[in-house]
């Protein structure tokens, strides 16, 4: 079955969604790390980037906020670019471990790999592996370059949040030395632990992220831009990834109300794919339990459940002018 869509019935719900729940005051800033909590609550953007290009925006869509893990996704990306789709799934994995994004306990169930770069413990093996190996500075100019290549413009880093950060993140050092302890980490666990931090801490905006999701449902190819970034073959490896723990804990539920595969971040960022179709992000400080921004999610569910679109089921959709 064909399904039709018109641009201007993608923004009409766009704004729909924003003008809704723009009001909504569930959840709260995480206020584990000092920088977040200060966040200004009432902030929220959405945009759609379609894959030919054409942006669709409402509120603060061009607000740079903390991207934190979120960016797991462009660093599985980078490691995908660099050693293949082989190497991702043996040296980290690609299973959903079911627990807390920090979960240490996921590390000692599955000691032979860190079972995905989507959670800490396999984004900061991911960090560990970009090449080339013992080099800060390279590693960071790869990791920047690689998240600039997908967004089709550069992240900046926000410096008051990477020093927040390196002054909370005990338990990502626990998870750092005892991927050690396990030969499951690929450089100095100091090294990647900070290039982790790093990336966690770059300023993105929704506009930003919605090009990248765009990216990866194009197949590689940026729609702004016109840079193949990566192969096409790595694109349906990714939003797998992507689909099995986007959520963590609670990707069931995600997929199952909204249809579409997601990544979360706790400054409030929220990044999915619509292969074929369309990347989409949404922003809002105020977090659920589990890390992801409450007015993003109902945003999201609501454009997609409204558009009738979802990755499973099994329509061609056709958009239109």
């Amino acid at each position: 079955m064909v399904k039709t869509i018109s641009v201007s019935q993608i923004e009409q719900t766009v704004h729909e969604a924003h003008e809704i729940y723009s009001k909504n005051l569930n959840g709260k800033n995480a206020d584990y790390i000092p920088y977040l909590a200060h966040i200004g609550s009432d902030l929220f953007g959405i945009s759609v980037c379609l894959t030919n290009g054409r942006t669709i925006e409402v509120g603060d869509s061009r607000y740079k906020f903390g991207i934190e893990s979120v960016s797991k996704v462009h660093t599985a990306i980078l490691v995908l670019r660099q050693y293949g789709a082989d190497k991702l799934l043996s040296m980290i994995g690609a299973d959903a471990t079911g627990l807390p994004f920090n979960s240490i306990f996921a590390i000692l169930l599955e000691n032979d790999h860190p079972s995905t770069p989507l959670v800490n413990a396999g984004a900061i093996a991911a960090c560990s592996m970009v090449q080339p190996t013992g080099n800060s500075e390279k590693k960071w100019e790869a990791i920047v370059n690689n998240i600039t290549l997908l967004s089709g413009s550069a992240p900046e880093l926000i410096d008051e949040l990477y020093r927040s950060e390196s002054d909370t993140n005990f338990n990502n050092r626990s998870i750092a030395w005892l991927l050690k302890n396990y030969n499951r980490i690929y450089d100095e666990p100091s090294l990647s632990l900070d290039l982790y931090t790093r990336q966690c801490s770059l300023g993105i905006t929704a506009e930003q992220l919605s090009v990248c999701g765009a990216t990866i449902a194009n197949k590689g190819l940026n729609p702004k831009t016109g840079i193949q970034v990566f192969e096409a073959a790595f694109a349906p490896k990714i939003t797998s990834l992507i689909a099995t723990v986007g959520f963590y804990e609670h990707t069931g539920d995600w997929l199952y109300s909204s249809g579409i595969p997601a990544k979360s971040g706790v400054g409030g960022g929220i990044m999915g794919v619509l292969p074929g179709i369309m990347g989409i992000a949404a922003f809002a400080p105020p977090i659920d339990e589990a890390g992801n921004s409450v007015k993003a999610q109902l945003a999201i569910k609501y454009i997609m459940n409204k558009l009738g679109l979802s990755v499973f089921s099994g329509d061609s959709v056709s958009i239109t002018a």
